[in-house]
């Protein structure tokens, strides 16, 4: 039996004004180094966390946006949008960042790590999750 568990990250919240997204973005880094399964979800105003051209400098905060290319190299490759909240938000695949990882079992071909999925697919992935944290 393995020691490994499935944690699942839900992210809910726009990427500032709070520390929730930022918080999320380490805690899935620090459990992804001590070799977790690790997966994220973005639902609701989440899906502003992944999306492209942040630009913060009115708000004086840096952008972290960039961090989260880092994931595929913590082999967090399974990163999941909720298909009715891009929706809900005027929001494609297309308007989010390319995040890729590279599967070894794939001789090291580069893969989209960014699933879309509807709210019954997620409910279902969520479902065989061992932990959930919701940010």
């Amino acid at each position: 039996m393995s020691d490994i568990k499935k944690f699942m990250y839900i992210n809910t919240k726009a990427p500032y004004g709070t520390i929730y997204a930022w918080e999320s973005l380490e805690v899935v880094l620090i459990g992804a180094a001590f070799e977790q399964e690790v997966s994220m979800a973005f639902i609701g105003d989440g899906v502003y966390q992944i999306a492209k051209g942040q630009d913060t400098s009115d708000l004086g905060v840096k952008n972290f946006s960039p961090t989260y290319s880092a994931l595929g190299d913590y082999d967090v490759n399974k990163i999941y949008v909720e298909k009715e909240s891009l929706e809900a938000r005027g929001l494609t695949l297309d308007d989010l960042l390319g995040l890729k990882y590279e599967d070894e079992d794939d001789d090291w071909a580069e893969k989209d790590s960014i699933r879309v999925v509807s709210s019954t697919e997620l409910a279902e992935i969520l479902e065989q999750q061992e932990v959930v944290f919701s940010f």
